[in-house]
């Protein structure tokens, strides 16, 4: 597996710059966490990586998108869908076959969902749906892990837990995340945006709370 190289002047949303002078690469086996405020372009810079490399990528964007009328199994096995054959597919939407319910069973108990695993994900709380979204990325067993907020909507021992989950199961890990403490405690290189810019690209053992706090000027008091 190749890691990502990301070299441009600029990234755009919809005609407009939202970051400049981008110069990153990612190598196989890191594990990094992307911190800024909202709207400083975390997303972008997830979206550009993801477009090198989609067939090797698990993706956890951060609006879940499920079927809310379909149980918990069936939007866990969707991370599956472009794995399998269409009529496989619907056989497993009516009749789950033992293979693909003891797989999706054993994740949903890593989830702690296993109790609730034919239920309508309509059903479940907002903290209950954000794990079936993350479940859904985990299912794709990619090599490469994206995540956008993964558990911004999971408290914050949940989150530590099932963030543990993801490094455990990825080669590479890129994480936008908002909580600087499991940024510092799950990725081994933090990369700060701040004014449309990288601030700063550090390993996370060199980083304090502090260090990181630039990146927030509106939390200031």
């Amino acid at each position: 597996m190749t890691g990502f190289r990301l070299q441009q002047a600029a990234l755009t949303v919809g005609g407009q710059a939202v970051l400049h002078d981008l110069d990153i690469t990612i190598r196989p086996g890191e594990r990094v966490a992307l911190l800024g405020e909202s709207g400083a372009g975390k997303t972008t810079l997830l979206r550009a990586l993801r477009e090198q490399q989609p067939n090797c990528i698990a993706w956890c964007p951060q609006q879940p998108g499920l079927v809310p009328v379909l149980s918990v199994f069936h939007n866990l096995y969707m991370g599956r869908l472009d794995q399998y054959a269409t009529a496989y597919n619907l056989l497993n939407l009516i009749r789950p076959t033992p293979a693909r319910r003891r797989e999706v069973t054993a994740l949903a108990n890593r989830l702690g969902l296993g109790d609730q695993l034919w239920k309508p994900v309509e059903q479940l709380s907002g903290g209950q749906q954000s794990r079936i979204n993350l479940g859904r990325a985990l299912y794709q067993q990619r090599s490469i892990f994206i995540g956008d907020e993964p558990v911004s909507a999971i408290d914050e021992r949940q989150g530590a837990d099932l963030l543990a989950l993801v490094c455990d199961l990825h080669e590479t890990v890129v994480l936008a995340l908002h909580n600087v403490d499991q940024a510092l405690a799950h990725c081994n290189r933090i990369i700060g945006i701040r004014d449309g810019r990288v601030a700063f690209d550090s390993p996370s053992d060199q980083l304090t709370s502090a260090d990181i706090k630039p990146l927030y000027p509106s939390d200031a008091s």
